[in-house]
Formats: C-alpha cells, sequence, structure tokens
C-alpha cells in the first residue's frame, strides 16, 4: 500500500523562491527611473538641449531594459527532485545518448575533451544504457587518436569510479591538489588511487606527445582514414571505438567518433549543423528517446545528474509538457575576484531561476537534456488532445514523399525518426552497435539537409551563431516549457576564457548571435502573437537578445558628461527634486547588486569587477557585435563563428593573474577612444576651468571619473608591455577619434544653433536664446502668488556683448 502511495507521487516538484529584498529595491530603482523620465519630460529645460534630449532617450532604452530585468526575475524557482520514486516508477531507465561537441584540436585540447569523455562513461547509469557521441570538426586525428587512448584508460576508471563512488569524475579535477580523496578508509582505495593516477599520467604523456608531432601515430589501419583529410575539405568518418557488446552494466559505454562530411562549397552551420548531424547519426545507430549536450570542456561533476534529469522528464506533468532540462554552468578555474567577470554566480540564481519561474529557462547550448521527439519537431500533446495535429509527426499519415522531405532521404532514419515519434518501448535487447556505413555517411554528408525541414523545423534552428538560444526559443514557441535542474553538487563545471581577449571575443559572438535572432522572423515578439510563447516569457527573451543593442545607449551615455565638460553644457538636472533623483538612483541600483552579490556569497572586490566588466563588454564586444549584425542586414559581411580558446588553468600563480591583456583587434578601439576623450574632459575641468563659470556640475565630473574608473585596467594599459599594453597602432587609432570627437565637441559649443540648443526664452527682437547662453536665476519682479508654477527658467541674465539682445520674459505678469 505504501508502495501504490509513492508511485502516485510526483517525481519532482518546483520550489517557489521570495527574494523579497531583492523584488523591494527593484521596485524603488524602477520607481526612480520612472521619476527621472518624468521629471526631463515635464521640464521645458530638457526638451531643448542636445545632451539632455540623448539622456532621456538613453535613459528611456535603460528604464525599459529593467522593466524586463524584474519581468525575468520576480518569480524564481528552482526543481527538487526525488530519486527514490523514480527508481519505484521505473524500473526499466531508458537509453540516453551524450553528445560531445569540439571543433578545434589548438584551441580545445584533446586532453580537455578526454576529461569530458571520461567523465560522462563513468556516470552512475546503467553502462548499457549510455552512448557517447563525440563530434570532431576539426577532423583531427590528435583528437581521435586521445579517445583511442581514453577509452583504454575508460576500461579501469570506469570501474573505480563506481566501486569507490568518486565524486567527481573527470581525473584531471580529481587527481589535482585540491581534490578530496573519498572513501579512503575502504582496504585498498590508496593502492589503486595510486595506480589510477599513474595510469592517468602515462595518458596524458601520450596525448602530449602526440599533440608534439604534425600526425600523432602511422596513419594505418583505423587511422588511415585521416591521411588525405583537410579540417574544411573531407569525407565524413564515424568510428566506433568502444562498444559494449556484452550490456553490462557495470562496464564502459559505447564511444562513437564523429566527423562529418565538409565541403568548401557547402555551408556547415557550425555547432548547429554539428549537433544534427549527431541527432541523425545517433539516430540509426541507438536511437535513445533522450540525448545529454554538452561542450568539450564541461565535465560531470554530479555522476547522478542523468537520474535528476530523468525524475523531470518522466514525470506524468513533465512528459507533456517539459521539452528539455537545462542544468546550470559553473566553473572551476575563477580568477581570484573574478577578474574578467565571466563566472555567473548570481546571474542563474536570479536570471536563471527567474526564466525557470516562467514558461522556462533558455536553453544555454551545452549542460541539456533533450527529448529525441522535441527535436524532431514534435509540439506538446496537448495540442495532440485539442485536434492541432503536427503536419508530419503522426505515423501513417504522412506519404513516404512527405516524410522524406522532412527527415531527409534516409530510409533508415526515416524508420527510425518514426520510432522515436511514437515512443515506442524503452527496452532493448540487442546491445550491439548495427553501423551500416552507407546509411550513416549519407546522413552526415553535406547535401543530405537540402530540401528538408533540417535546420528549419527539425533539429537545431539555423540562422544565428547562437542556435542554442535559437532552438529553445523555438521549442517554447510551439507551447513547450523547460525546466531548471539545479544538483547538490552542480552538475557540471567547465572553463572559462582566462584573459580578457577570450572574454571579449566570447561576448561578442554572444551578442551578435543574440542580435541576430530579435531582428529575425524568429523574434520572440512574434513567438507571442503568432505563437505560443507566454508574454513574460518573451520580455525574458527580449531582455537576453537585445545585449548588443544596449551597447548604443550606453556608449552615447557614457560620452555625455564628457561632451557637456567640453562644450560647457549639462545633461543632469542640478538643483531641486531633479538633483536627488539621479543620486538616489545610482546609490540604490548599486547597493541593490551589491547585496545580489554579497548573499551568493561573492566578495565586494568580485561585485564590482562584475560591474567594471558589465561596461566593458557592453560597450566593446557588444558593440561590435551590433556592428556585425548590422553589415550582414546590409550584405556587407557575414558574421563568423568565433571558438573560444579552453586550456586547463595553471597551479602557479606568477602575479598577473587578473591582468588585461591586449592585442591589436579593433574590439578594443572604442573603450581606449571612450577613456581618452574623459580624460582629456576631466583636464579640462580641473585646469582649464577652474574658477570659472561652468554650466555643468558635480554630476557630470563625477560620471566622468566613474567611467574612468571602469576602463580602470585600459588606462594601465596604455602604460603595460607586451601582452599587458595596449598596441601603439591602437592607441594611435584611437587618439584620433578622440581627436575628432572633442573637435566636435568645440565647434557644437561655438555654433550652438547646431543640436537644437535653443530654450524657450525669447531676445527684444523675438528670436530664441541659445540655452548656453542663460544663466539661471530667481525669479525677480513678480508676485509670488501670481507666478505660482512659473518655469524658473523663465527669467534669466542674459551673458553677452554690449548691445546685444535684451531679455524678454516669457510668463505670467
Amino acid at each position: 500500500m505504501a508502495t501504490t502511495k509513492i508511485t502516485l507521487l510526483p517525481l519532482y516538484e518546483k520550489i517557489w523562491e521570495k527574494h523579497k529584498f531583492s523584488k523591494f529595491m527593484d521596485s524603488i530603482t524602477l520607481l526612480l527611473l520612472l521619476m527621472l523620465l518624468s521629471y526631463r519630460l515635464f521640464s521645458l529645460y530638457n526638451l531643448f538641449t542636445l545632451p539632455s534630449f540623448l539622456a532621456l532617450l538613453c535613459e528611456s532604452w535603460f528604464t525599459f531594459t529593467f522593466l524586463t530585468t524584474i519581468s525575468t526575475k520576480w518569480t524564481p524557482s528552482h526543481t527538487r527532485t526525488y530519486l527514490n520514486r523514480l527508481f519505484l516508477r521505473v524500473p526499466h531507465l531508458p537509453p540516453v545518448d551524450l553528445f560531445v561537441t569540439t571543433a578545434d584540436p589548438v584551441l580545445e585540447p584533446p586532453i580537455i575533451t578526454v576529461n569530458t569523455v571520461l567523465s560522462l562513461l563513468a556516470l552512475d547509469y546503467p553502462s548499457n544504457k549510455l552512448s557517447c557521441y563525440v563530434s570532431d570538426d576539426g577532423c583531427s586525428p590528435h583528437t581521435f587518436y586521445a579517445l583511442v587512448e581514453a577509452s583504454k584508460f575508460a576500461k579501469l576508471w570506469v570501474p573505480f569510479c563506481k566501486k569507490f563512488n568518486v565524486q567527481v569524475r573527470a581525473p584531471f579535477r580529481y587527481f589535482s591538489g585540491d581534490s578530496k580523496a573519498y572513501n579512503s578508509d575502504i582496504p585498498g582505495f590508496k593502492q589503486q588511487r595510486l595506480k589510477m593516477k599513474e595510469e592517468y599520467e602515462l595518458l596524458c604523456q601520450k596525448i602530449q606527445n602526440a599533440d608534439k608531432k604534425s600526425v600523432p601515430c602511422e596513419l594505418v589501419e583505423e587511422f588511415a582514414d585521416f591521411s588525405e583529410t583537410q579540417q574544411r575539405n573531407h569525407a565524413t568518418i564515424v568510428k566506433v571505438i568502444w562498444e559494449n557488446r556484452e550490456g553490462v552494466s557495470n562496464g564502459v559505454p559505447h564511444l562513437i567518433y564523429i566527423s562529418r562530411e565538409k565541403r568548401p562549397e557547402h555551408p556547415h552551420h557550425y555547432k548547429a549543423g554539428a549537433m544534427n548531424v549527431l541527432t541523425r547519426v545517433s539516430g540509426l545507430l541507438t536511437n535513445a528517446p533522450f540525448m545529454l549536450n554538452v561542450d568539450c570542456d564541461m565535465y560531470v561533476n554530479n555522476p547522478e545528474v542523468v537520474l535528476h534529469a530523468l525524475c523531470i522528464l518522466l514525470d506524468s506533468k513533465g512528459e507533456k509538457e517539459v521539452a528539455f532540462v537545462q542544468c546550470p554552468q559553473r566553473f572551476y578555474d575563477a580568477v581570484k575576484d573574478d577578474a574578467f567577470g565571466n563566472q555567473q554566480v548570481a546571474l542563474p540564481l536570479y536570471i536563471g531561476s527567474g526564466f525557470a519561474g516562467l514558461q522556462g529557462i533558455i536553453y544555454a547550448g551545452t549542460n541539456c537534456f533533450h527529448r529525441r521527439k522535441v527535436i524532431y519537431g514534435k509540439s506538446p500533446d496537448l495540442d495532440i488532445q485539442n485536434g492541432n495535429k503536427d503536419h508530419v509527426f503522426i505515423n501513417g499519415i504522412l506519404s513516404e514523399k512527405e516524410k522524406t522531405k522532412t527527415f531527409g532521404n534516409s530510409k533508415g532514419f526515416v524508420k527510425s525518426a518514426a520510432s522515436a515519434l511514437e515512443q515506442k518501448t524503452f527496452i532493448s535487447n540487442d546491445n550491439s552497435i548495427h553501423l551500416d556505413h552507407e546509411e550513416v555517411n549519407k546522413v552526415s554528408s553535406c547535401e543530405y539537409e537540402y530540401n528538408t525541414a533540417w535546420g528549419k523545423q527539425v533539429g537545431w534552428i539555423y540562422g544565428s551563431t547562437s542556435e542554442d538560444v535559437l532552438t529553445g526559443l523555438r521549442f517554447h514557441t510551439k507551447g513547450w516549457k523547460s525546466e531548471f535542474c539545479t544538483t547538490d553538487p552542480i552538475a557540471f563545471r567547465g572553463c572559462s576564457p582566462q584573459d580578457s581577449i577570450g572574454q571579449m571575443a566570447q561576448h561578442k559572438r554572444w551578442s551578435s548571435g543574440l542580435l541576430e535572432i530579435f531582428l529575425s522572423k524568429h523574434c520572440p515578439i512574434f513567438g507571442t502573437v503568432f505563437g505560443k510563447l507566454q508574454l513574460r516569457e518573451c520580455l525574458a527573451y527580449i531582455w537576453i537578445t537585445t545585449w548588443a543593442l544596449r551597447s548604443v545607449p550606453e556608449i552615447c551615455y557614457a560620452l555625455l558628461p564628457a561632451y557637456c565638460i567640453i562644450t560647457n553644457s549639462t545633461f543632469l538636472p542640478n538643483q531641486g527634486a531633479g538633483l536627488w533623483i539621479p543620486a538616489t538612483l545610482v546609490l540604490i541600483y548599486n547597493v541593490s547588486t551589491l547585496l545580489e552579490q554579497v548573499l551568493s556569497g561573492l566578495s565586494i572586490r568580485t561585485w564590482w569587477n562584475n560591474q567594471r566588466m558589465a561596461r566593458i563588454t557592453t560597450m566593446n564586444s557588444c558593440f561590435f557585435g551590433f556592428l556585425a549584425i548590422i553589415l550582414k542586414q546590409l550584405r556587407i559581411s557575414d558574421t563568423v563563428f568565433e571558438i573560444t580558446k579552453k586550456e586547463e588553468p595553471s597551479c602557479s600563480d606568477d602575479g598577473n593573474s587578473g591582468r588585461f591583456t591586449f592585442n591589436e583587434s579593433p574590439i578594443f578601439l572604442p573603450g581606449i577612444t571612450i577613456l581618452l576623450v574623459q580624460l582629456t574632459a576631466l583636464v579640462i575641468n580641473f585646469s582649464i576651468r577652474r574658477g570659472s563659470n561652468t554650466h555643468y556640475g558635480f554630476g557630470e565630473v563625477f560620471c566622468s571619473a566613474y567611467v574612468v574608473l571602469c576602463y580602470l585596467p585600459f588606462l594601465k594599459g596604455l602604460f603595460g608591455r607586451g601582452k599587458y599594453g595596449i598596441p601603439f597602432s591602437t592607441i594611435c587609432k584611437s587618439t584620433l577619434l578622440a581627436f575628432l570627437f572633442v573637435q566636435l565637441c568645440r565647434s557644437q559649443s561655438k555654433n550652438t544653433w547646431k543640436g537644437n540648443s535653443f530654450g524657450p526664452l525669447k531676445g527684444s527682437d523675438g528670436t530664441r536664446i541659445p540655452l548656453n547662453r542663460i544663466i539661471p536665476t530667481k525669479q525677480v519682479g513678480y508676485n509670488q502668488s501670481s507666478s505660482k508654477g512659473h518655469n524658473v527658467f523663465s527669467s534669466a541674465l542674459l551673458i553677452g556683448r554690449s548691445g546685444g539682445p535684451t531679455l524678454r520674459p516669457i510668463g505670467p505678469k
């Protein structure tokens, strides 16, 4: 009876978080933003000056962005899974296909890929139900050689991990100095651990020696297929490195190597294309109903992660609604105090859990469990119950011609796709892999997807370098939900960019790909109007897909203080209510973000580094991402998928950890130019205009100094040497741009009629008076009662030559 009750209980539940203080601070911030906009709109002065008009536009964008942010954050949740119920509910666990993607043996060293694969092969899951597929888009014999050697080591490593319940199952992390030695009291453990360490060091030595050669070994037997290959011009190579023929649940899972065909004249769609080939090849070989995809640098940190994910995917409610289960990304190679702002600790806690409380978390491209039938384009079961059947996914309705048009001309794959869509039983009596080279080569060829639904309605969606977010958005638009799987310990860990160059390149790729989605037919707004994307989920997608657009108002707002100092004008209110609104806004926002970081377990220094890097990446990486998409829309150039260099962290600290590195890439130009402009403005303020009559106030000087503080690493780079110094050519280009900006400001200051710099006051000749020639004073000569509500600028003293136009006050007499 008790067992029956347990089987009726859900396999997981959503836990809703409150974050009351964060909501309170966000409410005050939003109120202050609206008050600032209202003040500008109802102040005549602000409507007639170029700086204030630009500030109004920028602040309007910031307010809209903040609205989308709090809409995303305000219903946070996470999942709690029940493994004990899973084993009672599902006596026969389903097969799971594991996908690992790598693309360049130099930027993504084989030893990192090997560690990821070894951690997957050692998962706490029946080995005869797992199949690991490695996609090598670099077609590298070094990567294949490393995997072959790793499969030999896996025969020792997998049983060792399961026997002694090792938690961290990536050898390079387990044998590192900061890793715990689990179950050290078990007899024989220390000796076996020492043996494993020696075997792993031998494996590393073999891979390192192979990497030093142009080819790792003689290209004979299984290596012969690499003898006449080029990275972007080669035929398909599929190798079954290890096959678990006996179906031993304690053994090593299947390990298959795939390098899809590539030809220069055919587009290969980067990672999305590789994932689609993995899906088709695995559909022919194992056809598991669930798939896990990880990047080559994301190793398993919690060996029970598959069981946790299946609690969600196999739950009675989850089976009808949940398309994929996303695990958060965490990193093992954090630079002290997160100098490059790439650890993403507070972001998943607030924004990630906020997404999870809506229609679901976005697909982040790695650490994600998928349903195969959803990848094949199936809509939620709820739609089928209501009669809204998909036009391609009900077996028996379509003709063979229509099936071919959807899935391609491989009869074997069409049959496996139909089997997956029918949700046939998970139990398989045959654990061996039947490799049909003709069919496998066909589904992984360059021409297979032509005139099919792949990349459009089926598989990973093409059209953006952020194929992950685009694919997840399509699932949500069809009505599916997703869940955020947070485990203890964290499920996966990986390496992040170890220098500022890698960080900037990564953000450029993200921002350009996301903006490409926003400007395409897949725009989340269309998903809400014409699809089933919920409104708040739409706002959340708008928040993330407009990262690149934020660069324009941020750069404009960062240059406004310098513009005002150089032209002796103002864009910030400097008296009354207009003075304390922006001051309070800055204080509240920074206190709010600081507390969020501290409550996430981070230091104050880490908070500042994250704030600083947010400004730097937005005004540099995101701006170039924005330009890349503009050029693509104008058909001038196309976007390029840039691979981020991945490397094992060094244990030694030479004192340069966290220092910015630079190269001749133009991505640093905006930041250096902004820094030089701000320095010029501060020099003008503290030397040339000291003691003179200035119109700008403390606010402009403070903002200019704040921007310089954010760009302090760039300031150090101006005087640095080697890779820590900014190249002289880049400095020259930035100096020229800064000089042109200052000259433009000076010409603007001399010709105040340019830029709508006229106020509401008129001289005796009836002409409007430029505002920079008006000094606001107290109202004089009027009865206080009759002039109630009269604008403070309706009377003023005119600064000008003798005999110039005299002031004619406008207002009640």
